[in-house]
């Protein structure tokens, strides 16, 4: 009998024009599904996906999620690794918080259904195979084999549906937050979103007593990335224009290995696959990461993803390779069924042979401000998972830390959402999306020739290593880009492609601006004009102030 934790339900009918809600998500992966899960059940909850509900970054990861859960294992020992990956800027109330709250948040995944792959070993051994990944300092990565998130989001999708008081629709692109207009013109509460029913092509009204952002990150923003293409910066972007914070916006994470092949796209080798033992070599064969770090292989993605940078610069190759073929054929099937069946799909045999590899945009560590409870800086609106910036991560993420964090604030966001619900009235009335004065454009090429050249000259200018010169030859190349978009957003019927390009090009404008006051290099912000750490002082969290 098929396993029901794969049967994913149909999604809902289409949203109405105008829908009342007590908590709006806005984002339908593991961040967002588990704040809906943790609601008391006489909650009406709406859960917005701006695709499909699978298409996700949760659903694409492979490796798994950092916990204490093994004899032997410490939540000092995890603090320590979080903090050391971390370049001197994670908040360690974040950290210790996050950390000590993980086993709970693997007991509710499993209490879920979810179905981590089991431990070989004798029973006495914890019974859920752990591995190891960059940073960490024991094994305390559990997995289901090489694709944790397919598994996660659809046992969580299975359960949500389950749920009366859930409501979950797809192919629907929040366009903006809408705040409360108090006398004098000021702005109060976050009271709900305007969003793009992408089947209809009509923008609908959707209030809300309490907001949850749960968008996920802004890696799509460079040109190469192991991201699906709906990370676009949604949510960081809506916040910035609601008067939100955001933190250390320069700190976008590059994955040392994605596949390097012309139909794969943006397929991601798990750092998993060094965590087993498989090495970095030059197109030689030449093994390279001992030039860099003692820790070879498994030093910290920032380490990494440049070394692999500088070999593919100093030798004017394209790619680098990544090999585990030593390893016996049985192993990696067991290990990795899901990359090596893909790379089989693409002509590449990993139990035979080394693998090519890039590295890639994979996640974005600054974003919306956030507290210990996942609030924001505006009343009524939260924030989970990739989108917020809550100080776990500071200057670099540490492996498999980035699911953990969004199932912790996703519980703690829902616990202070249950609590202060009955405080908050009812959203007023609010004026519907007016499209009276707008037209339907014929130059969608522009859209699109303006989306190409922003994910190109980002990866250019402000990628690995960057300079002053290059943050300001992209700073001025966005500022235009954001002129001619807002042009087209006040004159033109909004579409999918046309709005995401609005907040890539925000958000590409924080990176830029969060870059070029950082001088130093420190994490994932690398600039040749300072090359070193600053040592004048203790190091400092950039933050951006809307005007």
């Amino acid at each position: 009998m098929q396993d029901r934790r794969q049967q994913i339900p149909e999604p809902r009918p289409g949203i109405d024009s105008q829908s009342t809600y007590d908590v709006l998500i806005i984002g339908s992966g593991a961040a967002g599904l588990t704040l809906a899960l943790q609601l008391s059940a006489d909650v009406r909850a709406a859960v917005l996906s701006k695709g499909a509900l699978t298409e996700g970054s949760s659903y694409y990861a492979q490796g798994g999620i950092a916990a204490v859960l093994e004899e032997g294992d410490t939540f000092a020992s995890h603090i320590e690794d979080t903090l050391n990956a971390g370049g001197g800027l994670c908040d360690p109330e974040a950290v210790k918080f996050t950390v000590e709250n993980g086993p709970a948040a693997i007991g509710q995944l499993i209490d879920h259904g979810v179905a981590f792959t089991s431990n070989d070993e004798t029973s006495d051994k914890y019974p859920y195979h752990l591995t190891r990944e960059g940073g960490h300092s024991q094994r305390r990565v559990i997995h289901v084999a090489d694709a944790t998130g397919k598994s996660v989001e659809n046992t969580l999708i299975v359960r949500a549906k389950e749920r009366q008081n859930i409501s979950m629709f797809e192919n629907i692109l929040a366009v903006d937050l809408v705040r409360e207009k108090l006398a004098g013109g000021y702005l109060g509460r976050c009271v709900g979103a305007y969003a793009l029913d992408t089947q209809d092509g009509r923008v609908k009204l959707i209030k809300a007593r309490a907001v949850v952002l749960a968008t996920g990150g802004a890696s799509k923003v460079y040109l190469y990335t192991s991201n699906p293409d709906g990370s676009t910066g949604d949510g960081i972007a809506m916040a910035w224009r609601a008067g939100c914070r955001v933190g250390n916006m320069e700190f976008s994470q590059f994955h040392p290995t994605c596949l390097y092949h012309s139909e794969a796209k943006s397929f991601l080798i798990t750092e998993a696959v060094r965590g087993e033992g498989g090495i970095l070599t030059t197109p030689d064969g030449n093994r390279f990461m001992a030039r860099y770090d003692e820790r070879l292989e498994l030093a910290p993605r920032d380490i990494v993803a440049r070394a692999v940078d500088h070999e593919m610069k100093r030798l004017g190759v394209e790619h680098v390779y990544l090999d585990i073929s030593h390893q016996p054929t049985s192993f990696i099937e067991e290990h990795f069924p899901t990359v090596y069946e893909r790379c089989l799909e693409y002509g590449c045999d990993m139990t035979k042979e080394p693998l090519p590899v890039v590295p890639a945009a994979h996640y974005t560590c600054g974003g919306v401000v956030t507290d210990q409870r996942g609030r924001t800086d505006v009343e009524g609106l939260w924030a989970v998972g990739e989108v917020a910036f809550t100080g776990l991560h500071g200057a670099n993420r540490m492996a498999s830390n980035s699911l953990l964090e969004g199932l912790v604030f996703a519980g703690a966001a829902a616990r202070d959402i249950d609590v202060t619900l009955d405080e908050r009235a009812a959203p007023p009335e609010l004026p519907a999306w007016d499209e009276t004065f707008v037209t339907d454009s014929d130059e969608e090429v522009v859209v699109a020739h303006n989306w190409d050249e922003l994910r190109r000259f980002m990866w250019d200018y402000v990628g690995i290593v960057r300079t002053s010169k290059r943050l300001e030859r992209a700073r001025h190349r966005v500022e235009l880009l954001l002129h001619e978009i807002a042009e087209y957003y006040w004159n033109f019927r909004v579409t999918s492609d046309l709005l995401e390009l609005r907040n890539l090009s925000q958000v590409a404008i924080l990176i830029i601006r969060s870059a070029a006051q950082r001088k130093e290099s420190r994490g994932l912000h690398y600039t040749l004009d300072y090359p070193e750490p600053d040592t004048s002082g203790p190091p400092q969290n950039t933050i951006l102030i809307p005007e």
